[in-house]
């Protein structure tokens, strides 16, 4: 008892409650999301680049609308509005994917399905922030993250336990039960109270970005540069798929890499608030250059699943905790618009990175892949760390 009294002491009421939705939400994707590389490949004939671009246009796509969702719900001073709606036409999108014929219906479903996510977050982390004490920011964060995690393994875990009994299809299509549930959570939330200079303040998109700090925005751009050579999961799956593994087993190693972000994103967060973000972000992409090294040099079913686990812990020292980080970093008034921001250039920079990746491992080979994500992710180390020595930017809480 005392235990699950320490995990919930410093996190506000609506990020409990937000946690919950995220893990609905992300136990119905999941039930979803790690077949999708599987039935492109194996069902509707696409190969690596269909995976990419893909999963690079969903998170695009999402990206566009983070920024504007953030600034109107600064503008209007709410919130929960586009948290709702977010929610639920992501959860009503899923179905849809039974009736796809083709890759290029799989992408239109999935970038209508990201356009939920592109709606919700950036204000859902902006209730986050305006909810919690600072002093356990990165905590708050890390639950929030973790409860997407666990939401992610259940997900998985029911993809795998029933892909062999209802195939595809009718998966697809059950997934939009938790995905309802998830929408009557979100009633529970509150609007956080600003305080009334805030609450009063007038904004302009024009000047909410120009009333963006410096720091901030040197932080965005060496995050989206990272996320160039940041290739995402459905790289490792076919990794996974090449080395023998099958349908099932790979679903179990995503299943996996989800456990473990799961089990270290709080951790993660509350490092971060005790050490600061900068040396949490830069351990998590050196995580990254060193398992995308690893994978250039390393063969094996062994491997792979090592590199699973790398990947688990390389996400959980940096989602929630660079989340934190904008938080820190952004006007009072503009939480909104700087997570937006932030969401929308790293999202942007899938598409082109989901791209590259798939072109490299068809025209090259798969390590190809891996040796350009770890020289993207080392040169974001350095240019991190470049900016930490200049004494006119300081990262720090």
């Amino acid at each position: 008892m005392k235990t699950i009294k320490n995990i919930f002491l410093g996190i506000h009421r609506n990020v409990i409650i937000l946690g919950f939705v995220s893990l609905l939400t992300d136990l119905s994707g999941q039930m979803v999301f790690p077949l999708l590389p599987l039935y492109l490949t194996t069902v509707l004939g696409g190969g690596a680049v269909a995976v990419g671009v893909v999963e690079g246009a969903a998170e695009a796509a999402a990206s566009l609308l983070k920024v504007v969702s953030g600034y109107w719900s600064d503008k209007i001073k709410k919130r929960k509005p586009f948290v709702f709606f977010g929610y639920t036409l992501s959860a009503v999108m899923k179905p849809f994917l039974a009736f796809a014929g083709s890759w290029f219906a799989v992408l239109l479903i999935r970038i209508l399905d990201r356009v939920g996510k592109g709606l919700r977050d950036a204000p859902r982390d902006a209730i986050i922030s305006e909810s919690n004490e600072q002093a356990t920011m990165g905590k708050a964060y890390g639950f929030q993250r973790s409860m997407d995690g666990l939401g992610s393994v259940g997900g998985a875990v029911l993809a795998f336990l029933l892909l062999p009994i209802l195939g595809f299809v009718n998966i697809f299509r059950l997934a939009i039960i938790p995905g309802l549930i998830s929408v009557g959570v979100i009633s529970f939330v509150k609007e956080p109270e600003r305080p009334i200079e805030i609450a009063k303040k007038k904004i302009s998109l024009r000047v909410g970005f120009k009333e963006l700090t410096r720091e901030l925005k040197i932080f965005i751009a060496i995050a989206t540069f990272f996320t160039l050579g940041n290739y995402n999961y459905a790289f490792l799956m076919l990794r996974a798929k090449g080395q023998g593994y099958t349908n099932e087993q790979t679903i179990m190693l995503y299943a996996l890499f989800y456990l473990i972000y799961t089990l270290f994103s709080m951790r993660a967060g509350s490092l971060s608030d005790k050490f600061g973000r900068k040396p949490v972000i830069m351990l998590g992409y050196g995580m990254f250059a060193i398992m995308s090294f690893g994978l250039f040099i390393f063969s094996g079913t062994l491997s792979t699943i090592i590199f699973f686990l790398f990947y688990g812990l390389f996400f959980a020292l940096i989602d929630g905790v660079q989340r934190a980080f904008i938080s820190d970093l952004a006007p009072a008034e503009l939480k909104g618009t700087a997570l937006g921001t932030f969401y929308t250039f790293t999202g942007l920079a899938a598409l082109p990175a989901g791209y590259i990746a798939g072109e490299l491992w068809n025209k090259f080979s798969p390590n190809a892949t891996y040796l350009y994500g770890t020289v993207i992710a080392l040169m974001s180390v350095m240019a991190f760390s470049i900016v930490i020595r200049k004494k006119s930017v300081n990262f720090t809480n």
